[in-house]
């Protein structure tokens, strides 16, 4: 697959590494809907392909037009009697939410994350759908407990947010890998991130059916 975008060099985007205070040279990979930024080292060996303006503007309007119009989510509202429940409902906000649906069914009560339902409804071992977790996660405000040791929780990279997983070993990097988590080493530390695009949720599933959720903990959004 060749794949072309806008590169651009961010000279304050950057990484020093604190013992031999080598920059790290980085670029930001302009698309539609996304920028995400890279090392430029990496551009070698990725499908990336220097692109002159026209090549790049039919690449841009293709791309483009696949993007849909509106996107449709589910929101998940706690309505009803709130006050004897009040002190069990998520903490970071305390917004009363007004609604009325197409048919005309008025609706006020407080909004929670799928994570928080997920752990309200839960007699065992909680249950989330890849494309809820995904959710929570880049939300900031969940932190999944998986099995084996494993945690995923929204971490602050380079200026972006990603979903960081910790808590693996050494034999588990390759099969991660495989799943499509990708590596960085970050001050001498190999760290691994679900990727951020649309095909996280993919990434995300096979890496929940390998290591089942065991917890959803809340957290300030980072």
């Amino acid at each position: 697959m060749t794949t072309v975008s806008a590169v651009m060099s961010l000279p304050r985007a950057v990484a020093r590494k604190a013992a031999t205070k080598d920059w790290e040279r980085r670029v930001r990979l302009v698309r539609p809907m996304e920028s995400p930024s890279v090392a430029l080292s990496l551009m070698a060996d990725s499908h990336w392909l220097e692109a002159d303006r026209e090549r790049f503007a039919a690449a841009w309007q293709a791309e483009l037009a696949e993007v849909p119009e509106f996107t449709d989510s589910s929101i998940h509202i706690v309505a009803g009697l709130l006050l004897p429940i009040w002190k069990r409902l998520p903490y970071e906000s305390t917004r009363v939410y007004r609604l009325q649906t197409d048919a005309g069914e008025r609706i006020i009560g407080r909004r929670v994350s799928p994570a928080w339902v997920a752990a309200a409804l839960a007699t065992e071992a909680p249950t989330l759908a890849p494309e809820n977790a995904f959710a929570a996660l880049m939300d900031g405000r969940t932190v999944l407990e998986l099995a084996e040791g494993l945690q995923l929780r929204r971490s602050r990279v380079m200026s972006a947010n990603r979903i960081e997983l910790s808590g693996f070993t050494d034999t588990m990097t390759d099969r991660l890998k495989a799943d499509g988590l990708f590596a960085e080493i970050i001050s001498w530390k190999l760290r691994l991130f679900v990727p951020a695009d649309a095909g996280g949720i993919g990434v995300l599933a096979k890496v929940l059916e390998r290591y089942p959720v065991e917890r959803i903990a809340g957290r300030e959004a980072a």
